[in-house]
């Protein structure tokens, strides 16, 4: 068996803030590890869980080059609910067969809203 991609590690300045705003705006439910060095986000339809520890004196935010994807079926629908919440997404863009659009969470790393998952493949 070979590995697989299960997790994804974000150094964050403010850990509690950043595990609340994936909560708020993506239903995530956050559990904390035995020494509570590390959160772990579940995602509340399974897919791959979001590991925050808290970022070193030398980590800059948004430095990593890295842009978490979450897959919505409703890319204006589900903006408009982040909207009401306080989460700002940018412009709704068009690609090839999906939309979707940008904005960045607390630490300032890329986050996106995609319809791309749900696309018909040619």
């Amino acid at each position: 068996m070979g590995p697989s991609l299960n997790r994804i590690l974000l150094y964050a300045k403010d850990v509690q803030k950043t595990c609340e705003f994936y909560e708020r705006h993506f239903g995530f439910t956050c559990e904390l590890d035995d020494d509570g060095r590390i959160a772990e986000l579940v995602a509340p339809h399974g897919g791959i869980k979001i590991m925050v520890h808290k970022a070193g004196k030398g980590v800059k935010s948004g430095q990593a080059c890295i842009k978490l994807v979450f897959d919505v079926q409703d890319v204006e629908s589900f903006k408009e609910q982040c909207t009401k919440r306080g989460l700002e997404f940018g412009a709704i863009h068009q690609a090839s067969g999906y939309s979707f659009a940008n904005a960045k969470d607390p630490d300032n790393n890329s986050i996106s809203i995609s319809r791309r998952a749900f696309a018909a493949r040619q």
